[in-house]
């Protein structure tokens, strides 16, 4: 299953690597197009995706396979009350997610509004306010789920 990491963390440092390279010398190295880097980065999408599912198959067949712990005082974590807690986390993702995408043009507009009149201010502070809380809504829904969990 280590080796499942080690790939997962090869295909996540190579594009950061990449991009770090292109930071410091902005033209591409003799030889290689652009079309070959959209494939190389194609290729290491696939196999970051691939070493996702073998991991997550792989960790799911070893949680299974582990004899039940005997402890007294310990409540151990069922497959099903993980997946509910995994299920519970999802809204507060996507919402982040979403409250990202919506906070980045509202703020850059916000800002060039403020540069041009900056009576807008308070107006324009409502508009980021209200895209900001998207991430709240899902935060909400996560926690009434995980009160309807526990």
């Amino acid at each position: 299953m280590y080796w499942w990491i080690g790939l997962i963390t090869v295909s996540l440092v190579g594009p950061m690597a990449l991009g770090i390279w292109f930071e410091l010398r902005p033209s591409a190295p003799a030889g290689i197009s652009r079309r070959r880097l959209k494939g190389l980065l194609g290729v290491n999408l696939l196999t970051f995706v691939a070493a996702e599912i073998g991991l997550l198959f792989g960790a799911v067949q070893t949680a299974m396979a582990a004899p039940p712990a005997v402890v007294e005082g310990v409540h151990e974590v069922s497959v099903g009350l993980g997946l509910a807690l995994i299920g519970a986390g999802i809204p507060t993702a996507l919402a982040t997610i979403g409250a990202g995408i919506a906070v980045g043009p509202v703020g850059a507009a916000a800002l060039a509004v403020i540069a041009d009149k900056p009576e807008t201010f308070g107006r324009s502070l409502i508009y980021l306010g209200l895209a900001e809380g998207i991430a709240i809504y899902g935060l909400v829904v996560t926690i009434l789920m995980l009160g309807r969990i526990g």
